[in-house]
């Protein structure tokens, strides 16, 4: 059982999202709040949740600005009807982010992966809990917000204050840095820091040779010196 808090200036949003968590059976409602300060004020007074379906754009504090000041925030989950905020969401490492409005099938799709983040520890001799091996999020290209998921990701390469996300077909030009888009990738174990300005999908890998990695479709990654020795240890664990 996972408790949960809602903070949403909308009343008829707030209503959809409590009859959501009522219909899934590991999530307990604790909170059900009408804006940002109320939110505040919340944690501040110690509560503590599991997860939080957080909306941005509400008055005196938005939920981006929210999270900026809590000092260890649940789980977050984003419910909100503009598109053009993700990237700054999920700069602040939010589980998912719903754009309204969604049904109860996408919710239950976000609330699935907090899950294995929430797991306990395994007793001695039991097997690890395997954090997601599927996701994908909005990321802004140019003036559009595009959908990609990170199973298809063959690498990121770093431009400078841009990122290149290059997948069998596609190439996004990304405003974020390397760095960002690794922690924000960090939970899933096949992504891994080859050299300074790649990242890689090591699932898509088919040989490696000479330090390089050749991927699908031609590909090919150099795998940095400082990098290679925990490169080659995270293919041990795969």
């Amino acid at each position: 059982m996972m408790t949960c808090a809602i903070i949403d200036d909308d009343e008829i949003n707030r209503l959809t999202l409590e009859h959501y968590v009522e219909l899934t059976p590991n999530l307990k409602l604790v909170a059900s709040l009408a804006d940002g300060i109320a939110g505040l004020t919340f944690f501040r007074e110690g509560n503590r949740v599991d997860v939080l379906f957080l909306d941005i754009e509400m008055p005196h504090l938005t939920g981006l600005e929210l999270l900026r000041v809590l000092t260890d925030p649940p789980a977050v989950i984003i419910t909100t009807a503009r598109q053009d905020f993700a990237v700054d969401a999920f700069d602040l490492r939010v589980t998912d982010y719903l754009v309204k409005p969604f049904d109860f099938a996408r919710f239950t799709q976000a609330v699935q992966r907090v899950q294995p983040a929430q797991a306990a520890a395994p007793t001695s001799g039991a097997p690890a809990v395997e954090a997601p091996t599927n996701a994908d999020l909005f990321v802004k290209v140019n003036s559009r917000m595009v959908r990609i998921n990170f199973d298809e990701v063959l690498y990121v390469e770093a431009l400078s204050d841009y990122v290149n996300i290059v997948t069998p077909k596609h190439k996004y030009i990304v405003y974020t840095t390397l760095k960002a888009l690794e922690n924000r990738l960090s939970q899933f174990p096949s992504f891994v820091r080859v050299h300074r300005s790649y990242l890689l999908n090591t699932q898509h890998i088919e040989s490696i040779e000479d330090n390089t990695a050749n991927l699908q479709g031609g590909h090919y990654v150099p795998i940095g010196k400082s990098y290679q020795e925990g490169f080659y240890k995270s293919l041990q664990r795969i």
